[in-house]
């Protein structure tokens, strides 16, 4: 069964509509807004699970501890050191 002309052009043209359909929708996802947009999304649905909160919460904590543990040591050598000066300070007197 042979196709006629005006039936190709036809089809021609709606393949033709429908591609420029399918890149526009194309356009509009790979839009950088849309893009970050969507990523918002995803990472606040990520971060409202309950044991996400839990792991993002022992890591705050375990870096809390690690600062503290830190300054405590660091004020701990600052008195050591200043109580060997003051002891070299009075062997020298």
């Amino acid at each position: 069964m042979a196709r006629t002309i005006d039936s190709i052009q036809s089809d021609i043209e709606r393949t033709r509509e429908q591609l420029a359909k399918t890149l526009d929708e194309l356009s509009v996802r790979a839009a950088p807004k849309n893009l970050a947009d969507e990523a918002k999304t995803q990472v606040s649905n990520v971060l409202a699970q309950p044991k996400v909160q839990l792991i993002i919460g022992g890591v705050v904590a375990g870096v809390g501890l690690v600062v503290a543990l830190t300054v405590a040591g660091k004020r701990n050598e600052k008195k050591q050191i200043k109580e060997i000066q003051r002891l070299l300070a009075d062997a020298r007197s």
